[in-house]
């Protein structure tokens, strides 16, 4: 009986670790224009005044930024041009979170919960409130046309600011850049042929 709950405890525990590995990447979506031929696009370049540099200079985000993209473009085959034919545009965004959650205490699996859920917890125990203050980042990239003034395709990453991400910036927005690339409709040669 006592092995039995154990394995149940360390089965329960790995699928909240599995869970939590799963979610604590960034959310990616993307969205594309679906008459548009993306394989024509062959060169890209910046806007003049990009959304990330709300200043009269160029801020070391947009920097970093703009050497992600640059990179996922040219894995794909678009070259930067002086007159290309698409336009790239950022924008970001930081908020200010909470999070309450409540957990039972050690009986909330219930004085009976060893019997493998039969009976629920008795709604007397008392609960344990806690919140959490955190940062939620957002990143979006834009496509645009630039003969016909029009975004064709926008990524969009979601996550959670973390302290490792803070630290170390430069990885953190290469490795989602590339993460939001990942959904562009043209694939780069090495990702194509994993597939």
């Amino acid at each position: 009986m006592l092995q039995k709950t154990l394995t149940r405890l360390v089965v329960i525990v790995g699928f909240c670790a599995l869970a939590v590995a799963c979610t604590s990447g960034p959310k990616i979506r993307a969205d594309g224009d679906p008459s548009v031929d993306f394989t024509a696009y062959k060169t890209f370049g910046f806007f003049d005044q990009l959304s990330t540099d709300k200043s009269k200079y160029a801020t070391m985000l947009t920097g970093r930024l703009k050497d992600a993209t640059r990179a996922e473009l040219t894995k794909r085959g678009i070259q930067e041009s002086p007159q290309p034919q698409l336009l790239v545009n950022f924008s970001t965004n930081v908020e200010n979170r909470t999070e309450v959650n409540s957990t039972g205490t050690s009986a909330s699996y219930g004085f009976y919960g060893y019997r493998g859920g039969m009976y629920g917890a008795w709604g007397g125990y008392p609960q344990d409130v806690y919140t959490t203050h955190y940062q939620q980042g957002t990143l979006a990239i834009d496509l645009v046309d630039a003969s016909k003034k029009q975004l064709v395709w926008q990524g969009v990453a979601e996550a959670r600011l973390t302290q490792q991400m803070r630290d170390n910036p430069g990885a953190a927005i290469g490795s989602v850049v590339a993460d939001i690339f990942a959904k562009y409709p043209v694939k780069a040669p090495e990702a194509a042929e994993s597939k």
